[in-house]
């Protein structure tokens, strides 16, 4: 059989990294260790491979899950193999942490080794009204795969201050404590608004990854958002 389908940029790569990117929009990762994982990204694997909803390890996480609009659904990825994770064509980028972290929109969340842990922090200065309040924070050593969508842009925050849309935000560094601000003012409500409404303020040491494209609005509960649901809580 002839097709381009077969050309070499499409065949399976074979690499010696635990984490390696199969192609810009997909992650392949070969087991020895597990692997978290945002629920449904897998989109195929090969071996022998089982797959476990992860609860949240404790009690105040599991409220903060429920209760926010970061409700991370998390599966561990165990077995032997290789495992190809990817999120709506979006993306992919590594990101090798040393003891430091990163905190990231849990829409832009992929996987990352079972080493590094995660919790769910709030954004100072939110109200409910502001839709982005929550980010999932991952401190230690392993790797983190990341989606954005399309070509990101990464912000130097530690030389001016720096102003994100909530919905384009992507990931920042852990140890930058942003703060959300609001461009309307009384005139611009009036005039139906700007649609820029609430902006994630930077500044410091460190980086801010925003992507050329904004969420469309808070996500369901469903859809990993907003809301109290028992359900959830009882999954932990």
């Amino acid at each position: 059989m002839h097709s381009a389908l077969f050309e070499q940029a499409n065949l399976e790569v074979q690499a010696d990294q635990r984490f390696a990117l199969q192609n810009p929009q997909m992650l392949r990762v070969h087991l020895g260790g597990d692997v978290l994982a945002v629920k449904g990204a897998m989109v195929a694997y090969q071996g022998s491979i089982r797959f476990d909803h992860e609860k949240s390890g404790s009690m105040g996480k599991m409220f903060k899950k429920v209760v926010t609009g970061e409700d991370v659904s998390l599966m561990r990825v165990s077995g032997t193999g290789d495992v190809f994770f990817a999120a709506a064509a979006g993306y992919v980028y590594l990101l090798d942490l040393t003891g430091d972290g990163l905190s990231v929109n849990a829409r832009n969340l992929l996987a990352f080794d079972s080493s590094v842990d995660w919790d769910i922090k709030r954004v100072q200065g939110a109200g409910m009204a502001s839709g982005g309040l929550f980010n999932t924070t991952l401190q230690g050593t392993g790797t983190v795969a990341i989606t954005a969508v399309g070509q990101p842009v990464v912000l130097d925050c530690s030389t001016q201050p720096t102003y994100v849309d909530v919905e384009a935000c992507v990931a920042w560094s852990a140890n930058l404590v942003p703060q959300l601000v609001s461009s309307m003012n009384v005139r611009s409500m009036l005039r139906g608004g700007s649609g820029e409404a609430f902006q994630y303020a930077f500044q410091g040491p460190g980086f801010v990854v925003v992507q050329p494209s904004e969420w469309m609005g808070a996500p369901t509960q469903q859809q990993g958002g907003g809301g109290f649901n028992l359900g959830g809580f009882l999954d932990g």
